[in-house]
Parts: C-alpha cells; sequence; structure tokens
C-alpha cells in the first residue's frame, strides 16, 4: 500500500516552515504540495525541501483536488492542512488504520479526548450540527464529518464521482460560494456512509492556525454543505458507487 500526502497550501510559508519538517521520512511514500497560487513564498520553500509542488491554474479548494489528482501517487491519500491545524504525528497512526482494511479513516476533532482549539461559536456548533445531522439522517456514528485531515482510498473520490463539478455547483451558486467553491470532505463522509464503506476515526486535537488567514466562509459553505446532506438523503442509490465489498 503506496500512502501519499497532499499538502493544500495557499500563503501558509509560516505554518509549513513549523509543520512540515515534523513529517518524519519513511511515514508517507509520496509528499505533494498543492498550492493555491501563493504570493509569501510558500510554493518557491516547498520546492527547495524537495516536495512536488503543483500550482493551480484555477482558483478553489476542490479544483485543487482536481488539478493535483494526476500527480498523486498512492494508492491512500491523506489529506493534510499545513496551517498548524493538522498534527504531523497522527500521521502514522492514519497509515496503521488503512492498513487494517478501512476504506476511509478520519482524524477526529472531537473522538475521546481529542478537541479543537481553532474552533470559535460559530463553528463549533456548525460541526455538532452537520456531524450530528449525517449522523441521524445516514445511520452513522461519526464524531466529526467536516475535517480535511483524513485518510481515504484514492480510488473512492472516483467511485463517489467526487470528482465530479456537477455534484457541487448547484449548491455552491445557490449559496453564493464565489470562485473558490466549496471543498469536498463533507460530501465523502457522507457517500463513503450511505455507500457502505467501512470507515473509522481516530482522535487528532486541532491546535490553531499558524499565521495565515482563515479561508472559511461559514454561513456559504455551510448552507451549501447542510442542503448537499438532504439532497443525497432523499436520492436513490447508485449502484455503480456501491463499496464492491458488500456488493451481492
Amino acid at each position: 500500500m503506496k500512502t501519499t500526502l497532499l499538502v493544500m497550501a495557499l500563503n501558509e510559508i509560516n505554518g509549513m516552515k513549523a509543520v512540515m519538517p515534523r513529517v518524519q521520512p519513511g511515514w508517507v511514500d509520496q509528499i505533494v504540495v498543492c498550492d493555491g497560487g501563493s504570493t509569501d513564498g510558500t510554493a518557491e520553500w516547498a520546492r527547495e525541501q524537495g516536495y512536488t509542488v503543483h500550482v493551480q491554474r484555477k482558483k478553489g479548494f476542490r479544483q485543487g483536488y482536481y488539478e493535483v489528482w494526476p500527480l498523486v501517487e498512492g494508492d491512500v491519500v491523506i489529506t493534510f492542512s499545513p496551517d498548524g491545524n493538522s498534527i504531523p504525528e497522527v500521521i502514522p497512526e492514519l497509515v496503521r488504520k488503512m492498513r487494517d482494511g478501512h476504506d476511509m479513516v478520519i482524524a477526529s476533532r472531537y473522538k475521546g479526548d481529542a478537541k479543537s482549539e481553532d474552533d470559535d461559536i460559530v463553528t463549533g456548533f456548525g460541526n455538532w450540527l452537520f456531524t450530528r445531522t449525517v449522523n441521524l439522517l445516514f445511520g452513522g456514528s461519526y464524531t466529526d464529518v467536516m475535517v480535511i485531515y483524513r485518510a481515504f482510498r484514492k480510488d473512492l473520490i472516483a467511485r463517489l464521482e467526487l470528482d465530479q463539478d456537477a455534484n457541487f455547483n448547484i449548491f455552491e451558486t445557490l449559496f453564493f460560494c464565489g470562485y473558490r467553491g466549496t471543498s469536498w470532505e463533507p460530501l465523502l463522509s457522507v457517500l463513503a456512509l450511505k455507500y457502505g464503506y467501512d470507515i473509522a476515526e481516530i482522535p487528532a486535537s486541532e491546535p490553531p492556525r499558524i499565521g495565515g488567514e482563515r479561508k472559511l466562509k461559514v454561513l456559504n459553505w455551510g448552507g451549501a454543505y447542510y442542503s448537499q446532506f438532504w439532497v443525497e438523503f432523499f436520492k436513490p442509490k447508485k449502484a455503480s458507487r456501491q463499496n464492491p465489498k458488500t456488493e451481492s
């Protein structure tokens, strides 16, 4: 099983310098940095460290995923935020859990003793509401459906059709999400549960961010994500998305 650490960055030079040296050789097989068009030297610094770097042509978090995906060599992908929110020391545990046979392992900010030091009252309530809603609608036991920090099988994205803009565009338009759009983590959580994939969580606290600016558009993105949950609840299942291990 080959693993790629996919680092999503936009003007995170301070966080990159503080966090990335803590990623030990041998934890993963490949490190790829997807840079959203930084102007603070993030991409240049990453190249100097020997990382594979892709600079996005089109703005937006999900667009970055689309563009960088062909460079990802791993069977398993760990999506990672270099702004200090993702603790690198959790990587080996994510890899171990994936080797146990899970299709996705989430580094939960709210499991067990884990906590988020980056939450405010709005984001804390939003994360609770979204996770609670997904569990109620789809019969899950998640503690964190929203976080970027997770490991999953690369082929899950195509199988669940998350590589198709059509699954996001209408929600982004209705809620004025702008050119940055939304990301695929919340819908990945929903579809992996809905279609019977093997999901696990491990506790992973979220420290405060290091430098940079928060990109979250709380009301716009929140409305888009929450609408996705309900629309997906009423949609009939597609046989092509089903976990092949559970197909009859």
